[in-house]
C-alpha cells in the first residue's frame, strides 16, 4: 500500500485543482519577486511581503511595553485635581450609563475615589505625571500621551485579544505577526518577532496570558512571535545533548529538511515549511542566543539606566534592556508583557509596586535608544487594555481604594520613530469616564503604527474567508496626525 498513492485517489476535483493551485501560484510569486519594482524586505531568513513598506516609514522597529491588567489612568496621566472635593460622593448617573462589569454592578453605591497620589508638571511640555512615575516624568520630552483612548472590551481576555490583533474574536493574527509577515526583519540568526514575559511583584492580581496576543492566526506560522522564557534559560532545549556536535546537529538538519521539502512538494502543506524555517531558526539561535542575553557586555552606565533588577533575570528591567538589544540586532518586533495591573482592591498599594517594577526601566529604554541614536528608529509603545473606574470598587479610604475595568478612555504613550514628542491629544471630563476631544480608538494606535513603520493600514490586507483582513478591522481608522512628527 502506497499511503501518497492512496491520498490521490481520496482527493475531490477541488482538493486536486486547489493543490495544483497553490504550486503554480508559488511558481508565479517566486518568479514576480525577481521583477523590477517588487522589492522585498527583510532578509532571505525573515523576509518581507514584495511591494512592502508603502512608502519611507520613519521606524524600522517596535517595542511594545504591554501592561497587562489595565493600568489606571486617574492614578498616572489623567490629572483631575477636581476629584479631592468630589471624595466619596455618588458618581453622577448620567456618568455612570449601564455597561458595568458584574464586580460592581451589585454594588449599592458608585462612590468617587479620587487619586491619592500627588501630580506635578515636568518637561518643557509641562505636562502634569503622577508620583508613580517620577523616571518616565524624565522623558516626558520624548513621549506622545494618547489620553483618550478606547477600546470595545470590558473584561481582561477579549481586551487584551482585541489591543493586540485588532479584534476581539480569537484566530486573528497579532500585532507583530501582521508586522512580520510584512517587513521581515533584517536579522537571519534571531526570529523577527519576539515576546518577553518577565516576572511581576508578588501579591499583584495577574491575569492568564494568551498564545493568541503573540500567533500568527491565519498568517503562516513562520511569522508567529517565538516567546523568550523568563530566567536563566530563555528557550528550552536549545543546546545540543552530549555527544552531538554542531557539525552533526547541520547534518541531520540538512537531510531532515531534504524530507520536509520532499513531503511539502508532494502534499503542499504550508505547514511544512514552518517546520523548516522554525528548525533552521532553532540552530541559528543555538549561536546568537547565548550573545544576545550575556548582559556582562553592557557598560556600567548603560545598566544603570534600567535600575537595580536589571541583572536579575526575568525581571521587567532586564527584558526591557533585551527588547533595545533584539531590536538593535535586526530584529523587527519585541512584545513585552509586564502582569499584574488589575487592581480591584487595594490599587494604592499593588499599582504602587507594578509602577516600581517598570518606571525606570521604561524611562531608561528611551534614554538609551536616544543615546545610541536609534531612538528615531525605534517606535516604543505603552499601555494596557483598558482603564479603570473613577468610582470605587470595594472598601473606600483616602489610602485604599479599588477601580473596575473601564473601555470607554485610558492613556497610552508613543515614542520614537515618527512621532513627536512632548505632546498630548485627547481630553477627558471631570470624573476621567468619558472622552470630550480627540478620542482614539485602539485600532487607531496600529494603524499609526503601521504608518510609522511605512505601511498604509487600509492596503496592508490579506484575503481570508471571503474577507480583506487587516490589524485595524474592517471599520473605517486613523492615523493619529497629531502625534505625527
Amino acid at each position: 500500500m502506497n499511503p501518497f498513492f492512496e491520498n490521490q485517489l481520496l482527493q475531490t476535483r477541488r482538493q486536486f485543482f486547489g493543490d495544483t493551485g497553490v504550486r503554480l501560484g508559488g511558481a508565479a510569486l517566486a518568479s514576480m519577486l525577481t521583477m523590477p519594482g517588487l522589492a522585498q524586505g527583510g532578509s532571505s531568513v525573515n523576509p518581507g511581503m514584495p511591494g512592502l513598506p508603502h512608502f519611507a516609514g520613519k521606524a524600522k522597529a517596535v517595542i511594545y511595553l504591554h501592561m497587562n491588567g489595565g493600568p489606571s489612568q486617574l492614578d498616572t496621566w489623567d490629572y483631575k485635581p477636581g476629584l479631592v472635593d468630589q471624595f466619596d460622593k455618588e458618581l453622577p448617573k448620567e456618568f455612570l450609563g449601564d455597561r458595568i462589569t458584574t464586580m460592581t454592578s451589585g454594588q449599592g453605591r458608585f462612590p468617587v475615589a479620587p487619586s491619592k497620589f500627588k501630580f506635578s508638571q515636568h518637561g518643557e511640555c509641562g505636562r502634569w505625571v503622577s508620583e508613580l512615575l517620577p523616571h518616565t516624568a524624565g522623558i516626558v520630552d520624548d513621549i506622545a500621551v494618547v489620553k483618550a483612548v478606547h477600546t470595545n472590551a470590558i473584561n481582561h481576555d477579549p481586551a487584551c485579544t482585541f489591543v493586540m490583533t485588532g479584534s476581539e474574536v480569537s484566530g486573528k493574527p497579532s500585532m507583530g505577526s501582521w508586522i512580520s509577515y510584512g517587513l521581515g526583519a533584517e536579522t537571519e540568526d534571531l526570529p523577527a518577532f519576539v515576546a518577553l514575559t518577565p516576572n511581576f511583584p508578588n501579591g499583584s492580581n495577574a491575569q492568564a496570558l494568551f498564545s493568541r496576543m503573540w500567533g500568527p492566526g491565519f498568517l503562516p506560522g513562520r511569522n508567529s512571535g517565538v516567546v523568550l522564557r523568563s530566567g536563566t534559560d530563555p528557550v528550552l532545549y536549545l543546546e545540543n545533548p552530549p555527544g552531538v556536535s554542531r557539525t552533526d546537529r547541520r547534518s541531520m538538519l540538512d537531510a531532515l529538511g531534504k524530507l520536509n521539502q520532499r513531503g511539502f512538494e508532494k502534499f503542499g502543506d504550508p505547514d511544512t515549511q514552518t517546520r523548516i524555517s522554525q528548525y533552521e531558526m532553532a540552530f541559528r539561535m543555538q549561536a546568537s542566543v547565548p550573545d544576545l542575553t550575556d548582559l556582562s557586555q553592557e557598560k556600567p552606565a548603560t545598566l544603570d539606566l534600567y535600575g537595580d533588577r536589571v541583572k536579575t533575570p526575568g525581571s521587567f528591567a532586564s527584558s526591557a534592556l533585551l527588547a533595545r538589544r533584539l531590536v538593535e540586532r535586526g530584529v523587527r518586533m519585541v512584545q513585552i508583557m509586564h502582569r499584574g495591573w488589575d487592581s480591584h482592591g487595594n490599587l494604592p498599594g499593588e499599582m504602587g509596586n507594578q509602577c516600581l517594577d517598570t518606571d525606570q526601566a521604561c524611562a531608561g529604554l528611551i534614554k538609551d535608544l536616544k543615546l545610541r541614536g536609534m531612538l528615531d528608529e525605534t517606535l516604543v509603545i505603552w499601555g494596557g487594555e483598558f482603564g479603570r473606574t473613577v468610582y470605587c470598587q470595594g472598601k473606600l479610604t483616602r489610602e485604599r481604594y479599588g477601580r473596575d475595568h473601564h473601555p470607554k478612555n485610558f492613556c497610552m504613550w508613543m515614542a520614537g520613530g515618527g512621532i513627536k514628542g512632548g505632546t498630548t491629544i485627547g481630553e477627558t471630563d471631570d470624573f476621567s469616564y468619558n472622552p470630550v476631544k480627540d478620542k482614539v480608538h485602539v485600532n487607531e494606535i496600529n494603524a499609526t503604527a503601521l504608518h510609522c513603520l511605512g505601511i498604509d493600514h487600509e492596503r496592508f490586507t490579506l484575503r481570508h474567508q471571503g474577507l480583506d483582513e487587516r490589524l485595524t478591522g474592517v471599520e473605517p481608522m486613523n492615523v493619529i496626525k497629531k502625534i505625527l512628527a
